[in-house]
Protein backbone atom coordinates (compact mmCIF):
# COMPACT_ATOMS: atom_id res chain seq x y z
CA UNK A 1 0.00 0.00 0.00
CA UNK A 2 3.00 2.34 0.94
CA UNK A 3 4.56 1.64 -2.37
CA UNK A 4 1.15 2.24 -4.05
CA UNK A 5 0.58 5.31 -2.31
CA UNK A 6 4.12 6.78 -2.99
CA UNK A 7 3.53 5.91 -6.79
CA UNK A 8 0.32 7.63 -6.51
CA UNK A 9 1.78 10.74 -5.51
CA UNK A 10 4.58 10.97 -8.25
CA UNK A 11 1.74 10.85 -11.11
CA UNK A 12 0.17 13.78 -9.16
CA UNK A 13 3.20 15.66 -9.75
CA UNK A 14 3.83 15.23 -13.37
CA UNK A 15 0.69 15.83 -15.52
CA UNK A 16 0.20 13.87 -18.80
CA UNK A 17 2.22 15.24 -21.67
CA UNK A 18 -0.86 16.63 -22.57
CA UNK A 19 -1.97 18.81 -19.85
CA UNK A 20 1.42 19.99 -20.11
CA UNK A 21 0.62 21.09 -23.82
CA UNK A 22 -2.78 22.51 -22.25
CA UNK A 23 -0.61 24.35 -19.50
CA UNK A 24 1.77 26.06 -22.04
CA UNK A 25 -0.33 27.17 -24.57
CA UNK A 26 -2.57 28.49 -21.61
CA UNK A 27 0.40 30.32 -20.45
CA UNK A 28 1.65 31.98 -23.95
CA UNK A 29 -1.69 33.25 -24.06
CA UNK A 30 -1.70 34.88 -20.58
CA UNK A 31 1.31 36.92 -21.70
CA UNK A 32 -0.39 38.00 -25.07
CA UNK A 33 -3.61 38.82 -23.18
CA UNK A 34 -1.56 40.65 -20.48
CA UNK A 35 0.65 42.24 -23.28
CA UNK A 36 -2.62 43.50 -24.91
CA UNK A 37 -3.62 45.41 -21.46
CA UNK A 38 -0.62 47.32 -21.67
CA UNK A 39 -0.94 50.14 -23.98
CA UNK A 40 1.86 52.44 -25.26
CA UNK A 41 1.88 55.41 -23.32
CA UNK A 42 -0.86 57.99 -25.32
CA UNK A 43 1.22 60.96 -24.86
CA UNK A 44 3.50 60.62 -28.50
CA UNK A 45 0.02 60.41 -30.21
CA UNK A 46 -1.49 63.38 -28.33
CA UNK A 47 1.26 65.66 -29.76
CA UNK A 48 1.09 64.19 -33.82
CA UNK A 49 -0.75 67.42 -35.31
CA UNK A 50 -0.67 68.31 -39.03
CA UNK A 51 3.09 69.46 -40.52
CA UNK A 52 3.98 72.88 -40.51
CA UNK A 53 3.55 74.15 -43.96
CA UNK A 54 7.34 75.00 -45.43
CA UNK A 55 7.67 78.57 -46.86
CA UNK A 56 7.30 78.72 -50.66
CA UNK A 57 9.09 81.62 -51.92
CA UNK A 58 7.52 83.50 -55.24
CA UNK A 59 6.26 81.73 -58.45
CA UNK A 60 8.89 81.23 -60.82
CA UNK A 61 8.88 83.13 -63.54
CA UNK A 62 7.58 81.24 -66.58
CA UNK A 63 4.73 79.71 -63.71
CA UNK A 64 3.56 83.30 -63.35
CA UNK A 65 3.30 84.20 -66.86
CA UNK A 66 0.88 80.78 -67.80
CA UNK A 67 -0.84 81.89 -64.60
CA UNK A 68 -1.10 85.48 -66.16
CA UNK A 69 -2.08 84.04 -69.34
CA UNK A 70 -5.08 81.67 -68.47
CA UNK A 71 -5.96 84.42 -65.70
CA UNK A 72 -6.61 86.63 -68.57
CA UNK A 73 -8.16 84.28 -71.33
CA UNK A 74 -10.40 81.44 -69.88
CA UNK A 75 -13.49 83.97 -68.81
CA UNK A 76 -13.44 84.42 -72.86
CA UNK A 77 -13.12 80.26 -73.68
CA UNK A 78 -16.37 77.98 -73.87
CA UNK A 79 -17.91 74.37 -74.23
CA UNK A 80 -19.35 73.65 -77.77
CA UNK A 81 -22.04 70.64 -77.86
CA UNK A 82 -23.42 70.29 -81.04
CA UNK A 83 -26.79 67.88 -81.63
CA UNK A 84 -27.90 66.30 -85.03
CA UNK A 85 -31.38 65.65 -85.26
CA UNK A 86 -31.30 61.76 -87.11
CA UNK A 87 -34.36 59.73 -87.72
CA UNK A 88 -35.42 56.20 -87.16
CA UNK A 89 -37.27 55.31 -90.20
CA UNK A 90 -38.94 51.84 -88.33
CA UNK A 91 -40.60 53.86 -85.73
CA UNK A 92 -41.35 56.99 -87.62
CA UNK A 93 -39.90 59.25 -84.97
CA UNK A 94 -36.89 61.51 -85.06
CA UNK A 95 -33.88 60.73 -82.23
CA UNK A 96 -31.33 63.49 -81.30
CA UNK A 97 -27.81 62.00 -81.42
CA UNK A 98 -24.62 64.02 -79.85
CA UNK A 99 -22.64 64.81 -82.54
CA UNK A 100 -19.59 66.86 -81.51
CA UNK A 101 -17.87 68.84 -78.81
CA UNK A 102 -15.03 71.86 -78.89
CA UNK A 103 -13.79 74.39 -77.89
CA UNK A 104 -14.22 77.96 -79.21
CA UNK A 105 -13.90 81.85 -77.64
CA UNK A 106 -15.99 85.09 -77.79
CA UNK A 107 -14.83 87.26 -80.35
CA UNK A 108 -16.79 90.43 -78.77
CA UNK A 109 -19.44 91.77 -76.45
CA UNK A 110 -22.26 91.31 -79.06
CA UNK A 111 -22.16 87.56 -78.52
CA UNK A 112 -20.29 86.02 -81.93
CA UNK A 113 -18.12 82.93 -80.95
CA UNK A 114 -15.49 81.65 -83.21
CA UNK A 115 -15.05 78.07 -83.57
CA UNK A 116 -13.70 74.96 -86.02
CA UNK A 117 -16.25 74.66 -88.56
CA UNK A 118 -15.72 70.83 -88.18
CA UNK A 119 -17.48 71.54 -84.94
CA UNK A 120 -20.70 72.12 -85.66
CA UNK A 121 -20.66 71.02 -89.15
CA UNK A 122 -23.83 69.09 -89.14
CA UNK A 123 -25.63 70.27 -85.85
CA UNK A 124 -28.89 70.55 -85.64
CA UNK A 125 -28.36 72.29 -82.64
CA UNK A 126 -26.00 74.02 -80.36
CA UNK A 127 -25.47 74.94 -76.53
CA UNK A 128 -22.56 76.63 -75.20
CA UNK A 129 -21.26 76.34 -71.81
CA UNK A 130 -19.83 80.20 -70.84
CA UNK A 131 -16.96 80.67 -68.15
CA UNK A 132 -19.63 81.12 -65.28
CA UNK A 133 -20.93 77.56 -66.23
CA UNK A 134 -24.56 79.01 -67.81
CA UNK A 135 -25.39 76.70 -71.16
CA UNK A 136 -26.84 78.92 -73.84
CA UNK A 137 -28.56 78.09 -76.64
CA UNK A 138 -26.30 79.02 -79.68
CA UNK A 139 -27.25 79.45 -83.22
CA UNK A 140 -24.84 79.62 -86.74
CA UNK A 141 -24.00 82.79 -87.87
CA UNK A 142 -22.36 81.61 -90.96
CA UNK A 143 -18.55 79.59 -91.45
CA UNK A 144 -15.95 79.47 -93.84
CA UNK A 145 -15.27 75.86 -94.51
CA UNK A 146 -12.00 76.46 -96.53
CA UNK A 147 -10.56 77.98 -93.37
CA UNK A 148 -12.54 75.53 -91.26
CA UNK A 149 -13.76 79.00 -89.72
CA UNK A 150 -17.36 79.19 -87.96
CA UNK A 151 -19.53 81.62 -86.40
CA UNK A 152 -21.62 81.57 -83.64
CA UNK A 153 -24.26 83.72 -81.77
CA UNK A 154 -25.55 83.30 -77.93
CA UNK A 155 -27.60 85.81 -76.20
CA UNK A 156 -26.40 86.60 -72.60
CA UNK A 157 -25.41 89.73 -70.42
CA UNK A 158 -22.14 91.68 -71.58
CA UNK A 159 -20.17 91.11 -68.53
CA UNK A 160 -20.52 87.09 -69.37
CA UNK A 161 -18.74 87.73 -72.64
CA UNK A 162 -15.37 89.52 -72.35
CA UNK A 163 -13.85 89.41 -75.87
CA UNK A 164 -10.99 87.69 -76.01
CA UNK A 165 -7.64 89.82 -76.45
CA UNK A 166 -6.58 89.64 -80.30
CA UNK A 167 -2.66 89.26 -81.42
CA UNK A 168 -0.96 88.83 -84.60
CA UNK A 169 0.73 85.80 -86.25
CA UNK A 170 2.50 87.54 -89.02
CA UNK A 171 6.14 87.09 -86.47
CA UNK A 172 5.50 84.32 -85.18
CA UNK A 173 9.04 82.32 -84.62
CA UNK A 174 9.71 78.78 -84.70
CA UNK A 175 10.61 78.10 -80.63
CA UNK A 176 7.99 80.82 -79.22
CA UNK A 177 6.14 79.97 -76.02
CA UNK A 178 2.66 79.16 -76.65
CA UNK A 179 -0.25 78.25 -74.47
CA UNK A 180 -3.58 76.33 -75.13
CA UNK A 181 -6.70 76.64 -73.59
CA UNK A 182 -10.13 74.56 -73.99
CA UNK A 183 -12.07 71.39 -73.52
CA UNK A 184 -10.51 68.26 -74.16
CA UNK A 185 -12.13 65.47 -73.55
CA UNK A 186 -15.04 67.43 -71.70
CA UNK A 187 -12.54 68.79 -69.29
CA UNK A 188 -13.38 72.40 -69.10
CA UNK A 189 -10.98 75.29 -68.86
CA UNK A 190 -7.82 72.98 -68.81
CA UNK A 191 -4.38 74.74 -69.64
CA UNK A 192 -1.65 73.02 -71.83
CA UNK A 193 1.60 75.06 -72.93
CA UNK A 194 4.53 74.07 -75.30
CA UNK A 195 6.20 76.12 -77.96
CA UNK A 196 5.68 76.74 -81.90
CA UNK A 197 7.46 73.93 -83.94
CA UNK A 198 6.79 74.97 -87.39
CA UNK A 199 5.10 77.60 -89.67
CA UNK A 200 3.36 77.74 -92.85
CA UNK A 201 2.40 74.21 -92.50
CA UNK A 202 -0.43 72.79 -94.64
CA UNK A 203 -3.60 70.76 -93.16
CA UNK A 204 -6.55 69.24 -94.63
CA UNK A 205 -9.80 71.05 -94.12
CA UNK A 206 -13.21 70.31 -94.41
CA UNK A 207 -14.01 67.99 -97.76
CA UNK A 208 -9.95 67.93 -97.90
CA UNK A 209 -9.91 71.22 -99.18
CA UNK A 210 -6.18 72.21 -98.33
CA UNK A 211 -5.88 74.83 -95.15
CA UNK A 212 -2.19 76.65 -95.97
CA UNK A 213 -0.06 78.78 -93.57
CA UNK A 214 -0.94 76.33 -89.70
CA UNK A 215 1.25 76.72 -87.18
CA UNK A 216 2.40 73.89 -85.93
CA UNK A 217 2.95 73.07 -81.98
CA UNK A 218 3.43 70.62 -79.72
CA UNK A 219 1.28 72.29 -76.92
CA UNK A 220 -1.06 68.88 -75.91
CA UNK A 221 -3.96 68.59 -77.69
CA UNK A 222 -6.52 66.32 -77.77
CA UNK A 223 -10.42 65.71 -78.92
CA UNK A 224 -12.08 68.92 -77.22
CA UNK A 225 -9.53 71.14 -78.01
CA UNK A 226 -10.78 72.03 -81.24
CA UNK A 227 -11.72 76.24 -81.89
CA UNK A 228 -10.05 76.81 -78.81
CA UNK A 229 -7.54 79.83 -78.62
CA UNK A 230 -4.09 79.14 -78.81
CA UNK A 231 -2.28 82.18 -76.85
CA UNK A 232 0.98 83.64 -76.70
CA UNK A 233 3.02 84.46 -73.89
CA UNK A 234 1.32 88.01 -73.30
CA UNK A 235 -1.88 85.84 -73.60
CA UNK A 236 -3.24 87.29 -76.99
CA UNK A 237 -4.35 84.76 -79.51
CA UNK A 238 -2.14 83.94 -81.65
CA UNK A 239 -4.26 80.86 -83.93
CA UNK A 240 -6.95 78.39 -83.30
CA UNK A 241 -6.22 74.99 -82.33
CA UNK A 242 -7.65 72.62 -85.21
CA UNK A 243 -6.19 69.05 -85.61
CA UNK A 244 -3.59 66.92 -84.51
CA UNK A 245 -1.69 64.06 -86.51
CA UNK A 246 -1.97 61.02 -84.49
CA UNK A 247 -2.08 57.53 -85.30
CA UNK A 248 -4.69 57.26 -82.03
CA UNK A 249 -6.76 60.08 -82.46
CA UNK A 250 -4.88 61.45 -78.97
CA UNK A 251 -2.26 63.61 -78.24
CA UNK A 252 0.88 62.49 -80.47
CA UNK A 253 3.10 65.64 -80.33
CA UNK A 254 1.99 67.46 -83.41
CA UNK A 255 -0.59 69.91 -83.17
CA UNK A 256 -2.09 72.42 -86.00
CA UNK A 257 -3.94 75.79 -84.95
CA UNK A 258 -5.09 78.44 -87.88
CA UNK A 259 -3.46 82.02 -87.85
CA UNK A 260 -4.87 84.43 -85.97
CA UNK A 261 -4.48 86.41 -88.99
CA UNK A 262 -6.93 84.12 -91.27
CA UNK A 263 -9.27 84.52 -88.47
CA UNK A 264 -9.19 88.50 -87.89
CA UNK A 265 -10.13 88.67 -91.54
CA UNK A 266 -12.39 86.00 -92.33
CA UNK A 267 -14.89 85.86 -89.35
CA UNK A 268 -16.21 89.89 -90.37
CA UNK A 269 -16.69 88.78 -93.34
CA UNK A 270 -19.03 85.75 -91.96
CA UNK A 271 -21.09 88.25 -89.88
CA UNK A 272 -21.88 90.97 -92.38
CA UNK A 273 -23.05 87.86 -94.15
CA UNK A 274 -21.37 88.15 -97.47
CA UNK A 275 -21.24 85.27 -99.88
CA UNK A 276 -20.31 87.02 -103.04
CA UNK A 277 -17.70 85.06 -104.54
CA UNK A 278 -14.25 86.01 -103.07
CA UNK A 279 -11.29 87.24 -105.49
CA UNK A 280 -7.86 85.79 -105.91
CA UNK A 281 -4.79 87.14 -108.31
CA UNK A 282 -4.70 83.22 -109.66
CA UNK A 283 -0.89 82.15 -107.77
CA UNK A 284 -0.08 80.06 -104.56
CA UNK A 285 2.71 81.92 -102.59
CA UNK A 286 5.62 80.93 -100.17
CA UNK A 287 5.65 81.51 -96.48
CA UNK A 288 6.54 85.23 -95.26
CA UNK A 289 9.20 83.56 -92.88
CA UNK A 290 11.01 82.00 -96.03
CA UNK A 291 10.75 85.34 -97.72
CA UNK A 292 12.32 86.64 -94.13
CA UNK A 293 14.66 84.24 -94.31
CA UNK A 294 15.78 85.10 -97.85
CA UNK A 295 16.51 88.56 -96.57
CA UNK A 296 13.74 89.90 -99.08
CA UNK A 297 10.44 91.57 -97.96
CA UNK A 298 7.16 91.00 -99.73
CA UNK A 299 5.34 88.43 -101.44
CA UNK A 300 6.79 85.57 -103.28
CA UNK A 301 5.56 83.87 -105.71
CA UNK A 302 6.05 80.64 -105.60
CA UNK A 303 3.73 79.26 -108.96
CA UNK A 304 1.01 80.66 -110.76
CA UNK A 305 -1.80 78.65 -111.88
CA UNK A 306 -2.41 77.19 -115.64
CA UNK A 307 -5.15 79.38 -117.68
CA UNK A 308 -5.46 82.04 -114.61
CA UNK A 309 -5.54 86.12 -114.94
CA UNK A 310 -2.06 85.84 -113.30
CA UNK A 311 -0.58 83.75 -116.34
CA UNK A 312 -2.05 85.87 -119.21
CA UNK A 313 -0.78 88.87 -116.86
CA UNK A 314 2.82 86.96 -117.41
CA UNK A 315 3.90 86.56 -114.34
CA UNK A 316 6.49 84.64 -113.30
CA UNK A 317 6.61 81.87 -110.94
CA UNK A 318 9.39 79.68 -108.64
CA UNK A 319 11.16 77.05 -110.56
CA UNK A 320 14.32 75.21 -110.67
CA UNK A 321 16.79 76.19 -113.85
CA UNK A 322 18.28 74.14 -115.80
CA UNK A 323 21.47 74.42 -113.93
CA UNK A 324 19.73 73.05 -111.14
CA UNK A 325 19.66 76.32 -108.84
CA UNK A 326 16.22 77.59 -108.11
CA UNK A 327 14.90 81.24 -109.61
CA UNK A 328 12.67 82.89 -107.43
CA UNK A 329 9.70 83.86 -109.47
CA UNK A 330 8.24 87.59 -109.06
CA UNK A 331 7.74 89.43 -105.60
CA UNK A 332 4.89 91.80 -104.90
CA UNK A 333 5.73 94.80 -102.96
CA UNK A 334 2.79 96.66 -103.69
CA UNK A 335 -0.51 96.33 -104.92
CA UNK A 336 -2.52 100.21 -106.42
CA UNK A 337 0.03 101.42 -104.77
CA UNK A 338 -0.51 100.11 -101.02
CA UNK A 339 2.53 98.50 -99.43
CA UNK A 340 2.82 94.34 -99.43
CA UNK A 341 5.04 93.23 -96.81
CA UNK A 342 3.88 90.20 -96.14
CA UNK A 343 0.77 87.82 -97.29
CA UNK A 344 -1.49 89.14 -95.01
CA UNK A 345 -1.45 92.47 -96.34
CA UNK A 346 -1.92 90.65 -99.94
CA UNK A 347 -5.44 88.82 -99.00
CA UNK A 348 -6.60 92.23 -97.41
CA UNK A 349 -5.93 94.56 -100.25
CA UNK A 350 -7.62 91.50 -102.43
CA UNK A 351 -10.52 91.28 -99.97
CA UNK A 352 -11.18 94.87 -100.86
CA UNK A 353 -11.56 94.19 -104.22
CA UNK A 354 -14.70 92.22 -106.06
CA UNK A 355 -14.11 89.61 -108.62
CA UNK A 356 -13.21 91.37 -111.99
CA UNK A 357 -11.12 94.17 -110.29
CA UNK A 358 -8.24 94.62 -112.24
CA UNK A 359 -5.44 95.33 -109.89
CA UNK A 360 -1.62 97.27 -110.35
CA UNK A 361 0.74 94.48 -108.85
CA UNK A 362 4.10 96.34 -108.45
CA UNK A 363 6.86 93.45 -108.24
CA UNK A 364 10.35 93.15 -108.04
CA UNK A 365 11.64 90.47 -110.69
CA UNK A 366 15.71 90.29 -111.20
CA UNK A 367 16.51 93.19 -108.82
CA UNK A 368 14.49 95.67 -111.00
CA UNK A 369 11.13 97.12 -110.13
CA UNK A 370 7.76 97.08 -112.93
CA UNK A 371 4.01 97.23 -113.00
CA UNK A 372 1.65 94.37 -113.95
CA UNK A 373 -2.25 95.08 -114.47
CA UNK A 374 -3.75 91.89 -113.12
CA UNK A 375 -7.60 91.69 -113.63
CA UNK A 376 -8.73 89.12 -110.49
CA UNK A 377 -10.74 86.04 -111.16
CA UNK A 378 -13.38 83.80 -108.64
CA UNK A 379 -11.25 81.74 -105.88
CA UNK A 380 -13.00 78.38 -106.67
Amino acid sequence: MDGNRSQSKSMARMPPRSWRVAGLLALILAVVWAGADQKPAAEPFRAAEPRPVAARGELMADEQIAIRAFSLVSPSVVFIRSKQVGHDLFRFRATEVEEDAGSGFIWDANGYIVTNYHVVENSDSIRVTLSDQSVREAHRVGSNPDKDIAVLKVEAPPELLPPIPIGTSRNLQVGQRVFAVGNPFGYDQTLTSGVISGLGREIKGAHDRPIQGVIQTDAPLNPGNSGGPLLDSAGRVIGMTTAILSPTGAYAGIGFAIPIDTINRTVPVIIRGESKPRPRVGITTAEDHIVRRLGLEGVLILDVLPNSTAEKAGLHETKRKDDGKVGLGDLIVAIDGQPVRTSDDLFRIIDEHAVGDTVKLTIQRDGEKMDVDVQLEAMP
